[in-house]
């Protein structure tokens, strides 16, 4: 099936909009994947849930329609309406796809107004997530089961990004295994590349939200008396917590809210390890990237990490407490062998599994996949 001409709608995460994206600094990695769709003749629309301000990101995301609230009106008016609002661009797609569960109901919505499949598209489970919180979000759990139970029940196809998600889906919402497919997150190898002597000794990095599902203070107090210096990168409302506590314990903190994505090769570069100790992760963007580098990584050994860390081979694995993340460190550190080994089989794994150019093939023939079946919302 010759795909050209076919028109993707794309329907970002409740919530989100392009400005967002802008915000946190991770526009060019979230549209890279749509922009190598356009290359290969995908016609491409954004839904989003940002004000009229997101067109003035079209000089970001050239020859990609946006569709956006542009009438200002309340997030749950916009939310009701927009299967009609947006209806003359919904109505001539071929294809929706949703960025991730929360939010896919409007897909679903749209899709059976206009009779679209809908391919729905998890880069982490929503109940799961949810479920693994300290403590539990017990309510936020039963919302997340009704909401992933209909939009896969109603789904033409659904995309998880591991096969732990997989397994996940298929146990717990009584899809059949043709219907649930993983295509892993991409990672841009030909800008996520090793870079000869940027490194600083002893220095550790970790990117990514700051919050508590992170684990940042174990991280923390992991270096505690350790001569190392630790970089941490993102937003969150933990963020102030970890500044503190670091100051207590005598951490050399280097603490930045964002970077933008595309000077994050050259800040990992600078690195001698990077670090993820989540207690639960789904297919952690940071990690993969950092591995692209050619980095070291130390990762907890909990699922999402350690379906992507090989032990000893790819990076080292560790428990999540401070005195594990410790030994971790100090091992990893003190091994410059080890290091090199380590960095040089990460970047080598990401290469031949995660880079932009294998997973768009996996995204064009699932199109293709679900476009010949014809499957339409029931």
């Amino acid at each position: 099936m010759n795909l050209r001409g076919v028109h993707l709608v794309v329907f970002f995460t409740r919530g989100v909009s392009l400005q967002t994206w802008v915000d946190i600094g991770m526009l060019d990695r979230e549209i890279a994947l749509y922009q190598a769709l356009q290359s290969l003749g995908v016609k491409v629309s954004f839904v989003t849930y940002g004000d009229k301000s997101d067109l003035n990101h079209h000089a970001s995301v050239p020859g990609i329609r946006i569709l956006c609230n542009r009438w200002g009106l309340a997030p749950e008016k916009y939310e009701r309406w927009l299967t009609w609002l947006h209806a003359p661009w919904l109505r001539s797609a071929d294809l929706y796809k949703t960025n991730q569960t929360i939010g896919a109901e409007v897909a679903i919505w749209s899709a059976n107004r206009w009779r679209k499949p809908v391919l729905v598209r998890c880069g982490y489970m929503w109940s799961d997530l949810a479920a693994q919180a300290q403590p539990p979000r017990d309510a936020e759990v039963q919302q997340a089961r009704r909401v992933e139970e209909r939009v896969f029940k109603r789904a033409a196809h659904v995309a998880v990004t591991t096969p732990i998600l997989q397994d996940y889906v298929l146990q717990n919402y009584d899809l059949s295994v043709a219907k649930v497919s993983v295509i892993p997150n991409y990672v841009l190898t030909d800008e996520f590349i090793p870079l000869a002597g940027r490194t600083v000794r002893d220095r550790v990095i970790f990117v990514g939200r700051m919050t508590a599902e992170k684990n940042p203070i174990a991280l923390v107090d992991a270096c505690r008396g350790l001569p190392v210096e630790l970089c941490m990168v993102g937003h969150g409302p933990m963020r102030q917590t970890v500044r503190d506590m670091s100051e207590y314990w005598g951490v050399n903190l280097k603490s930045r809210s964002r970077i933008l994505h595309k000077q994050l090769p050259e800040f990992l570069n600078t690195a001698a390890v990077f670090a993820l100790v989540s207690p639960h992760e789904g297919h952690p963007k940071a990690l993969l990237e950092a591995m692209a580098c050619g980095l070291p990584v130390i990762g907890a050994d909990v699922p999402g990490i350690r379906e992507v860390i090989r032990h000893g081979e790819t990076g080292w694995l560790c428990g999540t407490s401070p005195a594990e993340i410790r030994a971790a460190i100090q091992t990893v550190l003190g091994n410059s062998a080890l290091r090199t080994r380590l960095g040089r089989n990460a970047r080598d794994y990401i290469v031949q599994n995660f880079a932009l150019e294998k997973i768009v093939k996996m995204e064009l023939a699932l199109y293709e996949e679900v476009l010949q079946r014809k499957v339409r919302p029931v």
